[in-house]
């Protein structure tokens, strides 16, 4: 479920981005077209108003201003790369996206379901310690059961297992830590095969417009820079989105994996206090 939402998210934003930047290339041309409208208006009534005067000197008439307001517009980062992906060949822009959008989608959804794993490991081993110490082994499990993450999981199995030695309860958190890491770990496969792939359309989209540069070579029969330019264009805007997608993917990929370390690390904590605060409160034996 979060990863259908965190997909629709992305998604989303990635749809109203785009139809956000076609409206605003949409509404320049009518800007345009009504500043162009309004200057010819305004020269028209000077040349009206100086037909009149009959020798009056005619007003300095700004024209300059507008025309240097429109060059110093630049445009956004954002209109800059849509652009670019458009000249880029479409069929393997779209992928090099979809990569992006689907890689995103799972990393959005492993940091979220990471964040609710995370788990304040001191006080749930301070309030199983206080259970413990007044042999109420049920409301220590109960603690672990209300208590989100594979730590308080872990905890809770290995408590289960009390009656049946120190030996069982080692074992149990042993093999229960191991499905808690494969749940932790779930999800990473797919990241790293859009880090993998990514680049590798755009190197793909690399060699075919270097393919369809030497076709017009060929066909022309001339090696100007006009006729190969355009093949070499799509070649490196390709190889660059590509690369772009993987490094964003990357840098995700490293945090969740720190992340997954962090908790890994607090569970073999957690399970060694365990077994100390048993081995304490009496109810294993060392």
């Amino acid at each position: 479920m979060r990863k259908l939402l965190a997909l629709m998210l992305v998604f989303g934003l990635a749809v109203f981005q785009v139809n956000d930047a076609y409206a605003q290339d949409e509404n320049q041309p009518e800007q345009t077209e009504e500043a162009a409208a309004d200057d010819a208006q305004a020269v028209n009534s000077d040349t009206t108003a100086a037909a009149v005067q009959e020798g009056e000197q005619a007003a300095e008439v700004p024209a300059a201003a507008p025309a240097d307001e429109r060059a110093s517009e630049e445009p956004t980062g954002f209109q800059v790369l849509k652009e670019k992906f458009i000249e880029g060949d479409w069929r393997f822009m779209s992928l090099v996206l979809l990569c992006l959008i689907l890689g995103l989608a799972f990393c959005i959804e492993r940091i979220i379901t990471l964040n609710i794993a995370t788990t304040n490991t001191d006080k749930l081993l301070a309030r199983i310690d206080e259970h413990l110490r007044e042999g109420d082994l049920e409301g220590a499990m109960e603690v672990c059961k209300a208590t989100p993450g594979p730590t308080a999981a872990i905890l809770y199995e290995g408590l289960k297992h009390v009656n049946k030695g120190a030996e069982a309860v080692e074992k149990a958190i042993v093999s229960y830590g191991s499905v808690q890491m494969g749940l932790l770990e779930k999800g990473l496969v797919w990241i790293s095969l859009f880090i993998a792939i990514a680049p590798m359309l755009g190197f793909m989209g690399t060699v075919i417009g270097m393919i369809q540069a030497f076709d017009r070579i060929e066909a022309v029969g001339d090696l100007s820079p006009s006729v190969v330019a355009g093949g070499i264009k799509v070649a490196l805007l390709t190889t660059v989105f590509g690369l772009i997608v993987a490094i964003i993917l990357q840098i995700f990929y490293n945090y969740i994996v720190s992340k997954i370390d962090g908790i890994t690390q607090k569970m073999e904590e957690a399970s060694i206090a365990l077994i100390d605060i048993l081995i304490d409160s009496g109810m294993l034996k060392k």
